[in-house]
């Protein structure tokens, strides 16, 4: 699976795709993450990508000619997979069945795991344009058909965040991607409440133990409480 990053800062993509767990995925070939300098596309001489908004307001507005030239150029490198339609009618574009844009808005689709898993089976790429300043030209979602998607109920400066939160969310639902299926949370029973070793942990002449239940060997208890906590995780521990 390939994804492809169109930002105004992708080293900020660079850098977390170059490490840790994506980086091991991708030594191993089980994913690739490519950023795309926005810039590089568009066709003034001062490398400008945004203008004001119509209608007035505060803020930029990033050009929707850039993104349009990103897509186009990216489209063009990927290999067929499956059946594509031709729209060459109306600007040039090439839509593949394997490949999905995504837009990174606060007000789009909610970013969940179901949401995740279903990128990971039905797309070979996915193409992640990411906001800043006000946003990106309305027009760019039309066009390129493209979903919105949202990590949150909040704003954030750009999308590069949410862009590589799509990223993760979505390479740990590839096989090999963590090594074991039974690493994904929704897949086994597991609370956000977890310890590990020393069983006793000593803090300003204050005792801190594991819960009883976790070193009882009792799976069945175990399993039970990790539910339990993962309903009620402001509980006392017992």
């Amino acid at each position: 699976m390939k994804f492809h990053v169109v930002t105004l800062f992708p080293e900020v993509i660079d850098a977390y795709a170059g490490a840790s767990i994506l980086a091991r995925a991708e030594k191993a070939k089980l994913l690739e993450v490519r950023s795309y300098q926005l810039r590089d596309f568009v066709t003034n001489k001062w490398g400008k990508a945004d203008e004001r908004p119509y209608g007035g307001g505060p803020g930029m507005v990033l050009q929707a000619e850039p993104f349009i030239r990103a897509v186009e150029a990216i489209q063009k490198k990927i290999k067929p997979a499956g059946l594509t339609k031709s729209n060459k009618k109306k600007g040039g574009l090439i839509y593949q069945s394997k490949t999905k844009v995504l837009i990174t808005a606060a007000g789009g689709k909610p970013l969940t795991n179901a949401y995740a898993k279903n990128l990971s089976k039905k797309y070979s790429d996915v193409i992640i344009l990411c906001g800043r300043y006000e946003g990106i030209d309305a027009r760019v979602k039309k066009i390129l058909k493209a979903e919105e998607v949202s990590i949150g109920p909040y704003i954030l400066t750009g999308g590069e965040l949410p862009a590589l939160t799509i990223i993760d969310a979505t390479a740990r639902q590839i096989p090999g991607v963590l090594g074991k299926f039974e690493s994904l949370e929704e897949s086994r029973v597991a609370s956000h409440e977890i310890y590990t070793r020393p069983e006793v942990f000593t803090y300003k002449d204050k005792r801190y133990s594991v819960p009883k239940v976790l070193l009882s060997g009792h799976h069945a208890n175990m399993d039970l409480w990790k539910n339990k906590k993962r309903s009620n995780p402001t509980e006392t521990n017992s």
